[in-house]
């Protein structure tokens, strides 16, 4: 069986360097970036179906060449087989639309996969847009809010439960016939019901652990061209967003006021004892 998860680099705000250029566009090759925290619902998703079923899951990311270390840090934490970067110049700045156009177009280059996953929503544009809008490229059915689901490769289809509209308190279950498109909701929890699924488990993270040390031999980088791409329908020329304000992500202060105690002057002591008891009970 043969799945494809979709990853995308996010802003890391714990280091507090967020760039953008003077049209308020992000500058994401001169921003920290760590994965997005929702695709490892995916890619949990993924690992779970290869356990079960075999085959092979490719994780794929659109974005500068830095994203190699997003595509790294996958298959370092969860699970990855191979590994694809959709890297252009031409690509810079797209919006979820244009985005989508591309990364329906490389997963149209690998072939026919039987499953694409995708995360519920990104930590930066908060859209959730792109991947029922790859799925519309792909032309597959789409499962969305999904927590729970099962394959039966015989029979060419998905069970699946999801929330219904987000809603943790009303779970459906739905099938959908392969190819399908699913969308992991951050409530989703793999199930490895025999030891034998889980000792699979076990082996292949441990090998793709080990793989991460040398991602770059199962990675391979695309462009417009190798994906046969006009450069009028993706990137920013692609985009119909206009984006009308960035607002600023607010830094602290780098200097702040501090009171220093002296650990041998009782009195003062005392006092701070006084002034912080009440956040010791939780007041």
């Amino acid at each position: 069986m043969h799945t494809v998860v979709l990853t995308k680099g996010v802003p890391d705000f714990r280091e507090g360097m967020v760039s953008f250029d003077e049209d308020g566009h992000l500058e994401r090759g001169n921003t920290p970036t760590t994965m997005n925290p929702n695709d490892e619902h995916a890619l949990r998703a993924a690992l779970q179906t290869r356990v079960r079923h075999g085959g092979q899951v490719d994780v794929m990311s659109m974005g500068p060449p830095g994203y190699k270390d997003v595509l790294r840090e996958a298959m370092e934490s969860v699970y990855a087989d191979d590994l694809y970067l959709i890297s252009d110049k031409q690509f810079a700045a797209a919006d979820t639309w244009a985005t989508a156009i591309t990364l329906a177009t490389a997963i149209q280059h690998l072939g026919e996969p039987s499953l694409v996953f995708a995360g519920f929503k990104t930590a930066d544009g908060e859209t959730g847009h792109t991947g029922p809008q790859t799925c519309w490229g792909l032309d597959m059915p789409i499962i969305t809010h999904v927590i729970a689901l099962d394959v039966d490769p015989e029979a060419k289809r998905v069970r699946a439960k999801r929330l219904v509209e987000g809603d943790v308190s009303e779970i459906e279950t739905v099938e959908a016939p392969l190819p399908a498109f699913i969308v992991a909701d951050p409530e989703f929890e793999p199930s490895y019901r025999t030891a034998r699924h889980r000792l699979e488990r076990k082996r292949l993270r441990a090998e793709a652990r080990e793989r991460a040390g040398s991602f770059e031999d199962q990675l391979t980088m695309w462009d417009h061209e190798e994906l046969n791409l006009d450069p009028d329908y993706v990137g920013l020329d692609g985009s119909p967003t206009i984006v009308s304000s960035v607002d600023p992500i607010p830094k602290a202060p780098s200097e702040r006021e501090a009171t220093v105690v002296d650990p041998e002057d009782a009195d003062a002591m005392a006092g701070l004892v006084d002034e912080l008891a009440p956040y010791a009970g939780g007041d």
